[in-house]
């Protein structure tokens, strides 16, 4: 099994990188293989609503979202990870999240994302880091993924890494989230082997609630 983390901050080594690390160092103690993947420093532009990933079955836009996508198959759980910019997720992650899961969900049906564990980590030198926590959120339940807590929001706190060390609470909400992770992945691969099947797909109905 698999989890791959999302570092969304324009800064590698930083806080967000910290609790990630955190988090795949306690997967790995369960057995669970991890990677954190950075979406760097170029700029990810936002979604244009094209629509020709539901021809492509992916973005149009050559850039780390595709890259990435390539990764998601394979994986059997997601933590998304970002800082907090004015009470919301950073500018690249926001265009990163956006054109992910909406070429996802358009252009191939959801099929790296379905009933699939997922979680939100938001770092943040003081405050807004709950605002983040439930835009990261949306996302998931959007794409019927299983949204794994912890203890608390899953939110650490500090202006460098090296401070986020000092926050006892937040990396130890880190662990209880990587440990709750690894519950549901060992869980969702013993219902396989007993033959339990994934719930009944509904081709989605779309309304925009405009009336003659």
């Amino acid at each position: 099994m698999k989890v791959l983390l999302v570092n969304g901050s324009p800064n590698q080594n930083g806080c967000t990188n910290r609790a990630l690390e955190e988090v795949a160092k306690t997967l790995e103690q369960e057995s669970i293989e991890t990677e954190i993947y950075w979406i760097g420093k170029k700029a990810v532009g936002g979604c244009m609503a094209c629509f020709q990933c539901e021809k492509l079955g992916k973005c149009i836009i050559k850039d780390c979202v595709n890259e990435f996508r390539e990764k998601t198959y394979e994986a059997d759980g997601f933590i998304f990870g970002s800082p907090t910019h004015y009470a919301g997720m950073n500018g690249n992650m926001v265009g990163f999240m956006d054109r992910l899961f909406f070429s996802e969900f358009i252009g191939n049906k959801n099929k790296a994302f379905y009933m699939k564990p997922a979680a939100a980590v938001v770092s943040a030198r003081r405050a807004g880091t709950t605002m983040v926590f439930s835009q990261i959120t949306k996302y998931l339940t959007v794409q019927e993924m299983i949204v794994v807590s912890s203890r608390y929001w899953n939110m650490v706190h500090g202006m460098t890494a090296e401070e986020v060390e000092q926050d006892g609470e937040g990396l130890c909400n880190m662990r209880v989230l990587a440990h709750n992770m690894a519950y549901i992945l060992k869980c969702k691969e013993a219902a396989q082997k007993l033959g339990v099947e994934l719930p009944k797909f509904e081709e989605p109905i779309f309304t925009n609630f405009v009336r003659e």
